[in-house]
């Protein structure tokens, strides 16, 4: 599926095209399935942080099995079955992808729901468990935005394995059922309810003490105004559409600190590339993911999936924001 011009999913065209060349330390995949997110539409349209050269195949996720290693290559050999970060061209019957952003899949986990575990599931278990970020413990409560959507669900598990209590917040019945079957002691409708009092509520009035905002606007300022003293926030992007302003004197008067968490930098996605420099770092993360999963802590959940040629009807699908957990793409 290629993009050769910005725009929507509309402008996206299935192709036959070259398979790509293997470079030293790189393995081959056969995609079973690929997913697309938010991301993927505003990298399409030119408007993400990293713009890939045109033409190109969208999509940074996939999960499959390795018909091709480079003999450079230590932990991944051919007939592994893998979950994948790409730099793009996962929308395609093939892609080739950095060993260090190769990651075994878990055994008890499907092909389409391994999407998942490339980046949403390790973005919220970065966010929440890393010290520099949100570092969650035991006992502390912890509010999750956006709770129906992909970062957001596994968000939700990962603080319950964590310990937290974890209050979410989503639109609509479907979408809150959704939040609590996934673990949330809490569920709040933020389409019936003013979010901050809710939370205040529940806590007592001393608010809570991890907020994680995929969201942005202004979510991320009154999620600020419901966190206890001391409590961190932690954006990881803005879905909603704008990026907030922070005042700094909640900050001050609360000593609350905002730890903001690009999962790209550690995946190759920013304008530093520092996927070699923290291999090690985001394996150990991975690693520890996979065990959730076989010992069925995390529930990895794709709402529908689509044919390659069906990929633009996927986009559409997120941007109507009519999706739970995430959409798949397959190629049959």
């Amino acid at each position: 599926m290629i993009c050769r011009q910005w725009g929507g999913p509309e402008d996206l065209h299935l192709e036959d095209v070259e398979r790509p060349p293997l470079q030293a330390g790189q393995v081959r995949i056969r995609i079973h399935a690929a997913g697309v997110s938010f991301a993927t539409t505003l990298v399409i349209a030119g408007r993400y942080q990293r713009k890939p050269p045109l033409p190109f195949a969208p999509g940074t996720e996939v999960s499959g099995v390795v018909i091709e290693a480079d003999p450079a290559c230590k932990r991944v050999k051919a007939g592994d079955e893998v979950v994948a970060v790409l730099d793009w061209g996962g929308l395609a019957e093939e892609a080739v992808a950095h060993e260090v952003n190769v990651f075994p899949k878990p055994k008890n986990i499907g092909f389409v729901e391994a999407i998942q575990l490339a980046i949403s599931y390790p973005t919220s278990g970065g966010a929440l468990t890393w010290p520099m970020a949100l570092d969650v413990q035991k006992g502390q409560t912890l509010l999750v935005h956006a709770a129906a959507g992909g970062v957001g669900m596994a968000a939700v598990e990962i603080g319950k394995i964590l310990g937290a209590t974890v209050i979410a917040t989503a639109g609509g019945a479907r979408k809150t059922a959704f939040a609590r079957e996934h673990g949330a002691d809490h569920v709040i409708d933020y389409r019936a309810n003013d979010f901050r009092e809710e939370v205040l509520k529940l806590t007592d009035g001393r608010g809570v003490d991890r907020v994680y905002d995929p969201v942005g606007g202004d979510v991320f300022t009154q999620s600020l105004r419901c966190l206890a003293v001391e409590g961190r926030i932690c954006p990881i992007g803005f879905a909603g559409g704008t990026i907030p302003q922070i005042p700094a004197n909640i900050l001050l008067v609360k000593s609350i600190a905002v730890m903001g968490f690009n999962y790209g930098y550690y995946v190759g996605w920013s304008p530093h590339d520092a996927r070699f420099e923290q291999a090690e770092r985001t394996f150990v993360l991975m690693e520890r993911i996979r065990g959730w999963c076989e010992a069925g802590l995390c529930r990895p959940h794709v709402d529908r999936t689509y044919c390659l040629d069906e990929a633009p009807q996927a986009m559409k699908a997120l941007l109507e924001r009519s999706v739970t957990g995430r959409v798949a793409v397959t190629m049959g």
